[in-house]
């Protein structure tokens, strides 16, 4: 295990609207705002989107599960932001659930707003003055966060 300490900056809520892609929104948001590491929570409602449902078997690297969504799921959302030279990087794992179903996946690509997600960002403030990064690992298949 690797760690470092920080403290919490600047604190953001921020409203997704019906229609807008909420990805792109928290990436934009970063963007303009220069949050280059962060933690955020989201609560709302989602539509047409893609997630990684888990390895399609226990290999490294990983053969991820592919799955579409197109109608309302309810979303439980957590998630980091964290930049790679000039790239922003959204890490979002959400619960999403619609009647009695429910699935847990990292959601990627695309994730359409319905009605609206709010979403509560806090900003981390590195104290060793270096940020914390997301770098990819070719052994693993995956991009890791760099401390």
């Amino acid at each position: 295990m690797e760690y470092r300490t920080g403290c919490i900056g600047r604190v953001f809520v921020a409203r997704i609207d019906h229609g807008e892609d909420l990805l792109a929104e928290l990436e934009g948001l970063a963007r303009l705002e220069d949050i280059r590491q962060a933690f955020f929570i989201l609560i709302g409602a989602v539509r047409d989107l893609r997630l990684v449902t888990g390895p399609k078997e226990d290999t490294v690297p990983p053969d991820p599960v592919w799955s579409s969504i197109t109608d309302v799921q309810e979303i439980l959302g957590l998630g980091n932001i964290l930049w790679t030279g000039d790239t922003t990087a959204i890490h979002l794992h959400a619960a999403l659930g619609r009647d009695e179903a429910a699935r847990v996946g990292c959601l990627r690509e695309r994730v359409s707003v319905y009605l609206t997600v709010e979403a509560f960002i806090l900003e981390m403030i590195d104290v060793t003055g270096t940020p914390v990064e997301r770098i990819p690992d070719g052994a693993l298949g995956i991009a890791r966060m760099s401390l």
